[in-house]
């Protein structure tokens, strides 16, 4: 049962980046919607128009941070459900609006959702995943955010058949996202609580309870009793040595470098520039010659080659190859694709050589395809294992607000005006940080974290607990009540 019902947990978690991806992806359908346009009176080039995209990731930004706050006093279920309801506020007041003022504060309760869940969804993932298969576990949130834009695409697609005249056209995709929030805040009910987050908070019959659901294969139990030794003394002598709250993050040197990890692996997942593509990729391709519906059909192609290509991966290859390797491998070959990309578009202005123009959409699926095999799946991954207990949740949510959605914020905001000011030169804005900062990062300090559980984790970064605790914390381990009853049943 235990495999089966932890992957089962996290798949149905990981419909909070279903959402994630379905309302990111939403709006570029919305928005082209002629009866949108004609409804609430403004065009594409309206100010409106940028401000729509603005308050969500603005609102992402302080749901991200918000969430560290919640996490840690509510628990990350119970954040999960949070953001679930305020998604479902969200949708219900933008299918209803009758003016932009409505569309923008639900964009704004839209995002604060999508910022609480980005952040919760890998943090419930991972802690309550078996260190064999985390990599899979929370690789399920880039799947998922990957599903929730195919959807989006093609929920928007088959709503612009209802014609220029029929408000169905816009209302329905924005109401469609309300029904997996309304299933995520519900259907998490009947599933546990992170069984780190419950041992925290001193309920260790229930966690140890939760443990064996997770992971019990019927012949483990002394790896479920080890497990649960690690993180009851691990908990407790973070707890002896330090305050929560915010500035220990930054006070405490080991936790400073571990939080950094975090931070620099949203960042630089941001500057592989994945999502530059992924919104103004349409621009891209009338730059190569592919206008009207030519580009949105390889737009939509375009969108299903990623989580494809993040499945595989997820499934038969990263916990097998690890964290690092893949990381290298993606800044590199994302990199050489940016490079292939930017000169093909300098030989090809106004797109009017087609075979150098098949060219350049291919780099743009070799991006997505290599982003896929590396920087997509194990951003999230990386984050939510390097932060130990006492910082994970505020952790998590600095990284996430910080280095995804204030990074995204900005160049949502920049990179339309550059490549409208210097066109192809842009790639080369993303080569050059990967080739001066992200390559150099990862291959000398970023730390190889697979198959290695969250509490052993302290052993990369220096002492356990902060050198309060000896290296091997199994040589006395007594045998829990619980394992005891489950062994003699056995």
């Amino acid at each position: 049962m235990g495999k089966i019902f932890n992957v089962s947990l996290a798949v149905f978690a990981a419909t909070g980046s279903f959402l994630f991806g379905y309302d990111a992806g939403v709006m570029t359908d919305v928005i082209g919607s002629v009866n949108f346009l004609t409804y609430f009176n403004t065009n594409t080039n309206s100010p409106i128009i940028g401000a729509i995209n603005a308050t969500f990731n603005g609102g992402a930004v302080f749901g991200s941070l918000m969430g560290g706050l919640t996490m840690d006093r509510f628990g990350r279920k119970m954040t999960i459900q949070i953001g679930a309801l305020i998604c479902l506020l969200g949708a219900i007041l933008q299918a209803s609006a009758k003016n932009l003022g409505m569309i923008l504060v639900g964009r704004i309760f839209a995002g604060w959702a999508i910022g609480l869940m980005s952040m919760s969804v890998p943090v419930y993932q991972s802690e309550c995943a078996h260190p064999s298969i985390r990599g899979l576990i929370v690789g399920l949130t880039q799947q998922m955010i990957g599903v929730g834009f195919i959807i989006s695409t093609w929920v928007g697609y088959g709503s612009s058949y209802a014609g220029d005249q029929s408000q169905f056209q816009w209302r329905f995709p924005l109401a469609f996202q309300a029904v997996p929030a309304l299933i995520l805040a519900v259907g998490m009910v009947f599933f546990p609580e992170s069984p780190r987050h419950l041992m925290e908070t001193d309920r260790e019959e229930e966690a140890m309870k939760v443990l064996q659901h997770l992971h019990y294969n019927g012949s483990n139990n002394d790896w479920i009793q080890r497990e649960f030794h690690e993180i009851r003394v691990t908990l407790a002598a973070e707890k002896a040595i330090t305050v929560p709250g915010w500035r220990v993050m930054f006070t405490v040197a080991e936790w400073r470098t571990r939080l950094m990890h975090g931070l620099a692996v949203q960042i630089f997942t941001q500057m592989s520039g994945i999502n530059v593509i992924g919104y103004y990729q349409v621009l891209m391709y009338e730059a190569l010659g592919f206008t009207g519906g030519k580009s949105i059909l390889v737009a939509g192609i375009y969108n299903c080659v990623g989580p494809i290509t993040n499945f595989i991966f997820i499934v038969f290859i990263l916990d097998r190859v690890g964290r690092r390797k893949p990381l290298l491998f993606g800044t590199i070959g994302i990199t050489l694709a940016l490079i292939c990309e930017g000169i093909i578009n300098s030989q090809n202005p106004g797109g009017t050589r087609h075979g150098l123009s098949i060219g350049g959409v291919t780099f743009l699926f070799v991006v997505t395809i290599i982003y896929s095999l590396s920087f997509g799946p194990i951003s999230w991954v990386y984050m939510a294992e390097i932060m130990p207990m006492q910082i994970r949740a505020r952790g998590n949510a600095f990284a996430t607000g910080v280095g995804n959605w204030l990074v995204a914020t900005v160049l949502a905001q920049v990179s339309p005006i550059a490549l409208g000011a210097i066109g192809w030169k842009y790639y080369f804005v993303f080569v050059a940080f990967n080739i001066v900062i992200t390559f150099p990062v990862i291959f000398f300090f970023f730390k190889e974290t697979t198959q290695v559980s969250l509490e052993d984790i302290d052993l990369l970064f220096g002492e356990r607990a902060l050198g309060t605790l000896p290296h091997d914390l199994h040589k006395e381990v007594e045998l829990h009540p619980t394992v005891v009853e489950a062994e003699n049943e056995a």
